[in-house]
């Protein structure tokens, strides 16, 4: 059982709504793939492995940027003094290079970008190599609740 204080709380809230804004407007930008929310990048891995070699090559793009987040944001949280700090300042980064990107026109690049901070997002509340609560996907967790399982 994890417990969180109305502070951490708030900030996961947060956090998880920036995610799902995040997500919106990637989905928007690159014609209905995900940037937080990888199974649905897997769905669309295999229908165009099947259908269309770009959706494949897209999701698999996204999947793997989403991954390379999760692995920067875990590294900066264990290399810094002040874990929460350095991975939503690597977020912050990420999501103005991304919003520059796609401002010059560049929609897959900026995706990507924005799958990375994604990933490194669910660094936030990582603990001994584990989330501990979970920024981009919410299934099964009960967000108003003092404690998540």
């Amino acid at each position: 059982m994890i417990e969180l204080n109305h502070r951490a709380r708030a900030l996961a809230l947060l956090l998880a709504a920036l995610a799902g804004f995040v997500d919106a407007i990637g989905f928007i930008q690159i014609g209905g793939f995900f940037v937080s929310f990888m199974s649905g990048n897997s769905t669309r891995l295999a229908v165009g492995l099947m259908h269309d070699a770009t959706d494949w090559m897209r999701a698999a793009g996204l999947i793997s940027a989403f991954f390379l987040g999760v692995i920067a944001g875990s590294l900066t949280g264990r290399l810094a003094r002040r874990r929460h700090r350095a991975v939503l300042g690597l977020v912050a980064l990420l999501l103005t290079l991304g919003a520059a990107t796609g401002g010059a026109g560049w929609a897959m690049p900026s995706a990507l970008l924005l799958a990375l901070a994604m990933g490194a997002e669910n660094a936030t509340f990582e603990r001994d190599g584990e989330v501990r609560v979970a920024l981009t996907y919410m299934t099964g967790k009960r967000i108003l609740s003092p404690t998540f399982y």
